[in-house]
């Protein structure tokens, strides 16, 4: 069973699938906290334009005429500097190019909290898919507990049917041999040949159980089916309970189930994306600056004087949204509130859980106690039954009431130990 957990843990779906969850959650958390910090940003790029001689380059240069003449002591297109022709009027504007690159930054202050309460909101979700993953972890490992303890059972349920089956047919040939000898009748032969005819008809359905219990257990643990066939075919013990288990207070337990440490988390998330729709009434402030390296031609990159920059604040007041940002607190409340029950009733859920599974493990026990004085009574009396049956002091019918007895009584037994164990395991 040990191998059986460790294998589900590193192999089972729902485990990985958990994890990438968790994997996505925590980097939206880092998404989110870079807003606290200052972005840097490089850019570069060369560009060649031609102005209109009708747009604003024209009045700077003092033109605007649409004369195609042009000065005389002009430089050609593409070689000189100058954007326009000299300043002087009628000179059309020439193609220029455009070297640049430098460096851009954004700083927001954040001065209402809203992205501290985004990263609040998202570390909140790193813990609720945290937990999460556990919650799918443990539920994993209790259903392959569960199923290789009815595996288990049902290889015991199986010898217990064998053996009650041979030995019916060993009664069953003993009668025929009475019957022979002129001690037993017709009728008593046929009652014995029903009776192991009944117990053979359990077997295949015993045996359809078992093969589907090996093929659960694959599934949990990523395999395709027969995967685990010869490995646990061979029928084993039902894995036996501590005789005191360390369960502790009921309130205790709930605080280890990661259920309701998942419904917290939730709760806290959804009571954070408040803070940020709050946030957003008010105006966004932050701080932008650049410096660059501006040129006409390529080799004035490297001069001083092809340094600019710009620096200054930046506001961004909503003023009319047409209700969008009013609607957004309106829904982050309501999702608070819907977290906040769903809490409630995780952990209501969870009493109720615990105090049903703590019932039935102490009535298990309790039956199981019982379970044992009955097999001990029932092989008794079959052996009695038999040996009076031999005698002639009694009918027929008298053994073969005992031996339903047993049949049920064991087959009972084993069931019942298969069941504290998933009792447990359900804590």
């Amino acid at each position: 069973l040990t191998s059986l957990e460790q294998q589900a843990i590193a192999r089972n779906l729902d485990v990985k699938a958990a994890t990438q969850r968790l994997a996505e959650a925590e980097a939206q958390a880092q998404i989110e906290g870079a807003a606290l910090y200052p972005n840097l940003n490089f850019a570069g790029s060369y560009t060649r334009e031609k102005p209109s001689n009708k747009g604003v380059f024209t009045a700077l240069s003092g033109g605007g005429s649409t004369s195609t003449s042009t000065n005389a002591g002009s430089t050609a297109s593409g070689a000189s500097t100058s954007i326009g022709g000299g300043g002087l009027p009628g000179a059309q504007l020439k193609p220029f190019d455009l070297f640049q690159y430098g460096f851009s930054s954004v700083f927001d202050f954040d001065l209402w909290g809203k992205n501290r309460r985004a990263v609040e909101a998202s570390l909140a979700a790193v813990q609720a898919s945290r937990d999460a993953r556990r919650a799918v972890l443990l539920n994993t490992e209790a259903e392959v507990a569960h199923d290789y303890v009815n595996l288990r059972a049902e290889q015991a349920v199986l010898a217990i049917t064998r053996r009650n089956l041979a030995s019916a047919g060993n009664i069953a040939g003993l009668i025929r041999q009475r019957q022979q000898a002129g001690l037993a009748n017709a009728l008593d032969v046929a009652d014995a040949e029903a009776q192991t005819a009944s117990i053979r008809a359990q077997i295949p359905a015993l045996q359809t159980s078992i093969a589907a219990d090996i093929n659960q257990l694959s599934l949990l643990l990523g395999e395709g089916p027969e995967a685990l066939r010869a490995r646990l075919i061979t029928a084993k013990p039902i894995p036996p309970v501590p005789p005191v288990v360390p369960i502790g207070l009921p309130s205790q337990l709930l605080k280890r189930r990661p259920d309701i440490r998942e419904a917290t988390a939730r709760l806290h998330e959804a009571t954070a994306e408040i803070g940020v729709a709050k946030a957003s009434f008010f105006p966004d402030i932050s701080l932008a600056g650049s410096v660059s390296l501006q040129a006409l031609q390529f080799s004035n990159l490297n001069q001083l004087s092809a340094v600019t920059y710009a620096i200054g604040p930046q506001i961004t007041m909503p003023l009319f949204e047409g209700g969008r940002l009013r609607g957004e607190l309106h829904l982050r409340k309501a999702q608070q509130r819907e977290a906040a029950v769903n809490y409630a009733k995780t952990v209501l859920t969870a009493f109720h859980q615990v105090d049903n599974a703590l019932t039935a493990y102490d009535g298990e026990q309790k039956t199981q106690a019982a379970l044992k004085t009955d097999v001990t009574q029932t092989r008794r009396a079959l052996s009695l039954a038999q040996e009076r049956y031999r005698e002639g002091l009694v009918d027929y019918l008298q053994v073969l009431t005992a031996q339903q007895s047993v049949l049920a009584a064991e087959q009972a037994q084993a069931q019942s130990q298969a069941k504290i164990s998933a009792d447990l395991v359900t804590l």
